[in-house]
């Protein structure tokens, strides 16, 4: 099983597309922007979250970095 939660690799021009459950949430420029997204999709304690890997899957590129690629 996958992680519900995906934050995929550094745009060209900086940032990063976060997914929950496939939808797309936004795009994140830090973390509190992912914490954000979050909570809008129902997880009060968002930051707990950020480095379990059986909730967030970091794809290309390194956790909470957020520069352009």
């Amino acid at each position: 099983m996958s992680a519900p939660i995906v934050i995929h690799r550094p745009s060209p021009t900086g940032g990063r597309r976060v997914t929950v459950r496939g939808q797309i949430a936004g795009l994140a420029h830090d973390d509190h922007d992912v914490t954000e997204f979050l909570r809008q999709a129902g997880l009060p304690n968002a930051e707990q979250f950020l480095d379990d890997p059986s909730w967030v899957e970091w794809r290309g590129g390194r956790a909470h970095q957020y520069e352009a690629a």
